[in-house]
């Protein structure tokens, strides 16, 4: 009798096992079907395509407690659970057919999500997770991206899983740090847009960031979820890159033959005694360390170069910088005191404390820095975006400078907003003071007119075009852009003109001076 049943019994395995197969290579040919009509933009439904594919993977058969399925695009995973369900965690790199160091996303399921279906029903449950690197079956939001194009589902059986006490843990990561950008945990939903399926809505979403480069929705229901990224600060364009990258190359090396050559220039002339012409040559040489950092920042972002090397010259590009807006600041004080008190200044020691607040306040500000958190230097990553204003490629160049947005915030833009707005404040007291000068003294109307001219010409290369930082919005982006890079670029060699007009100036006023001298000792 059992001889009789045990060819019958392997025939009915072998049929199940072919429904199995069966089953799973319809879900599959429906993946295949869903990844070409993607390809194509086809008028197809993608409600009806993504339904399908819930359908089969919900129905399928397969032995054992899991089912996997992947295409170039999509992946299906269908598990078998039961009311003993103690939770489940799945990750990329457990599931990937090439394990990665890093797990591109993760799921984490808690042990509640079964109560209510096991108190209406008894037997086995159906958990399926479909996972898409595309975000062509979900209509996307016009002035936003999806971050890694990733979108993650979870259904349980055939109805709707939500309030959940427990969230529903899912991570996204990113190989590149995702600072600058405002993230949102958003969820597919339904009929919630008139001319497609549906449209994403953060609603029982909770966002965390807890490192640079991941992000954690946890949420209180299943459905399809995704991160919905949106540039917090305008990117650049990329195909502004070129352009910009020589601007600066150019600009800067001017600056530095100019810087130098100024510097060299004072030597020769030894004029040790002049205490306006040596803060003149302070901030000419924080700006020749300013350009000279600018120029082998991206060089050092490089990954050949150790990380110690480019956290180095992070730290003394800012140092620079920061020296630089405070000489800046130094200038339109010291230009206070010589309108204020009627060019008649004597300070004990008044250079060198200027060099201690020049040198010294800015290197404290980067040494505590330093002690407190080396990492807020090292490679920063600008992002670009495409000629469609599509940041979702992650498009970047890298160069040695902050990282830490609050540090970027306060030691620069706030530092960078003070010293221009100071030198504003001083530009307009000092044309005030002149024109009263002008109109009690007509006949020093000529000279009058003179210092106005050098205060307006002085106060602009000392911190006026530094202000067009904060004007990165809107429409005037792409101006800003080009304004900021020639005028700062070239910051340098305008300095350099001021120098030679000055020194010219001052030649000038000194063979006037001696021919009458010599004019008067000729009457004599």
């Amino acid at each position: 009798m059992d001889c009789c049943w045990a060819p019958f019994l392997y025939l009915c395995l072998l049929a199940s096992q072919s429904r199995m197969a069966e089953a799973s290579q319809e879900t599959l040919d429906w993946m295949k079907r869903m990844e070409a009509a993607a390809k194509r933009r086809s008028n197809t439904s993608f409600a009806e395509l993504v339904h399908g594919l819930e359908l089969r993977l919900l129905n399928a058969s397969f032995g054992g407690h899991n089912l996997t399925l992947q295409t170039h695009i999509i992946q299906a995973l269908a598990f078998k659970l039961n009311c003993n369900f103690t939770g489940l965690s799945l990750s990329s790199a457990a599931v990937e057919k090439v394990p990665q160091a890093q797990p591109q996303h993760a799921m984490q399921f808690p042990a509640e999500l079964t109560q209510n279906a096991c108190r209406t029903r008894s037997g086995d449950l159906r958990l399926i997770c479909i996972y898409f690197s595309s975000t062509r079956f979900f209509q996307k939001d016009i002035n936003s991206s999806l971050l890694s194009n990733y979108v993650l589902g979870a259904q349980l059986n055939h109805g709707y899983v939500s309030n959940l006490s427990e969230p529903v843990n899912i991570s996204f990561w990113h190989n590149q740090s995702l600072e600058g950008y405002t993230v949102t945990c958003v969820f597919w939903k339904e009929r919630a847009s008139k001319h497609q399926w549906g449209a994403w809505s953060p609603e029982g979403c909770r966002t965390e960031r807890p490192t640079p480069s991941q992000v954690l929705c946890r949420c209180n229901h299943l459905t399809y979820f995704a991160v919905l990224m949106q540039i917090s600060q305008a990117p650049i364009p990329a195909e502004l890159l070129a352009p910009l990258t020589y601007i600066s190359l150019v600009g800067c090396s001017i600056s530095i033959v100019a810087s130098l050559l100024t510097v060299l220039l004072h030597v020769q002339a030894r004029k040790q005694s002049d205490s306006v012409t040596r803060i003149h040559m302070n901030l000419h040489a924080s700006v020749l360390l300013l350009n000279i950092a600018f120029l082998l920042s991206p060089v050092l972002a490089t990954p050949p170069v150790p990380g110690a090397a480019c956290v180095a010259l992070a730290a003394t590009l800012h140092y620079a910088l920061l020296s630089c807006l405070t000489w800046m600041a130094i200038e339109g004080f010291n230009l206070y005191l010589l309108l204020g008190r009627v060019y008649n200044i004597y300070i004990r020691r008044y250079v060198l404390k200027l060099c201690a607040v020049g040198w010294g306040v800015p290197a404290f500000l980067v040494l505590l820095l330093l002690a407190i958190k080396s990492s807020v230097y090292g490679p920063c990553r600008i992002q670009l975006s495409d000629s469609q204003g599509n940041s979702t490629g992650f498009k970047t160049m890298s160069m040695c400078w902050v990282q830490s947005p609050w540090v970027h915030r306060v030691l620069v833009m706030g530092y960078g907003g003070l010293t221009s707005l100071f030198n504003l404040v001083v530009l307009a007291w000092a044309l005030r003071v002149l024109n009263k000068l002008r109109a009690q003294e007509k006949a020093a109307g000529t000279r009058a007119c003179r210092d106005a001219v050098t205060v307006l010409g002085l106060t602009v290369l000392l911190g006026t075009t530094w202000a067009l930082a904060f004007f990165s919005f809107s429409v005037f982006l792409l101006p800003q852009l080009f304004l900021f890079t020639i005028f700062n670029s070239l910051y340098g060699f305008f300095l350099f003109l001021w120098f030679c007009s000055q020194r010219c100036r001052s030649e000038a006023e000194a063979e006037a001076e001696m021919e009458v001298f010599t004019s008067s000792q000729m009457v004599q």
